[in-house]
């Protein structure tokens, strides 16, 4: 599962690592982003812009909104199968922006989080799902779900699933509707361990209104 992470660069530098005219609507570093809060994703369909969309997916048959409280996360085993994310996986592939993301492991002091992001910092893109909903009084809310796969030998240790983080390579695949399942199912494997880095962070993670710089620095776990 992937229910925190990190987007913190600057939004021109992410513009041009992912070849995007810029970002629509004001948007702030998030060093604790949370489910249902508005964050940058490039979608496979309109100008390639970074746009905000709220992390959750609410499929667009869905009656309430509220189901997007469940749905922040995607199996990639599963996408082809569940109703909840079956046709998003054929339409509607975005790439999901971010620099880092958290994970919890279990030990006899209880859970404790790890950041974990690639070697330099370096902003990357985890494979997303969106949705348009519409709500019967005209509400319109635009959402997003991140892919979790199986996970490599630098996350293993802590935590049994991972986010799928797209290789530059296929971030490109993945956005293009002509590929097709068979490609798209291929760019969703555990991102290379040698590439990733990986160390204990503070507890007060936890807490999603807490969203600060100091949060993703080391610290030692019991």
């Amino acid at each position: 599962m992937c229910g925190r992470y990190t987007i913190f660069t600057d939004p021109e530098r992410l513009a041009a690592r992912f070849r995007a005219e810029g970002l629509e609507g004001p948007w702030r570093p998030r060093y604790n982003a949370a489910p249902t809060q508005q964050l940058p994703v490039l979608l496979n369909e309109g100008p390639r812009r970074i746009r905000l969309l709220r992390w959750g997916l609410i499929p667009h048959w869905a009656e309430d909104p509220a189901i997007g409280q469940r749905l922040i996360n995607a199996r990639a085993e599963t996408l082809a199968q569940r109703p909840s994310f079956r046709e998003a996986f054929r339409r509607r592939r975005c790439l999901v922006l971010a620099d880092g993301f958290y994970e919890w492991q279990r030990t006899p002091y209880g859970r404790l989080p790890y950041w974990i992001g690639l070697e330099g910092r370096e902003p990357f893109a985890f494979a997303g799902l969106w949705d348009r909903w519409e709500g019967p009084d005209g509400q319109v809310i635009a959402s997003f779900t991140i892919i979790t796969t199986a996970p490599n030998e630098r996350v293993a240790p802590i935590h049994d699933r991972m986010p799928a983080i797209l290789l530059p390579e296929h971030e490109e695949v993945w956005l293009d509707d002509t590929a097709g399942p068979r490609a798209w199912r291929e760019v969703l494997r555990p991102y290379p361990a040698d590439r990733m880095i990986a160390y204990p962070v503070s507890p007060r993670v936890n807490a999603p209104h807490i969203d600060e710089p100091d949060l993703i620095r080391p610290v030692a776990h019991p």
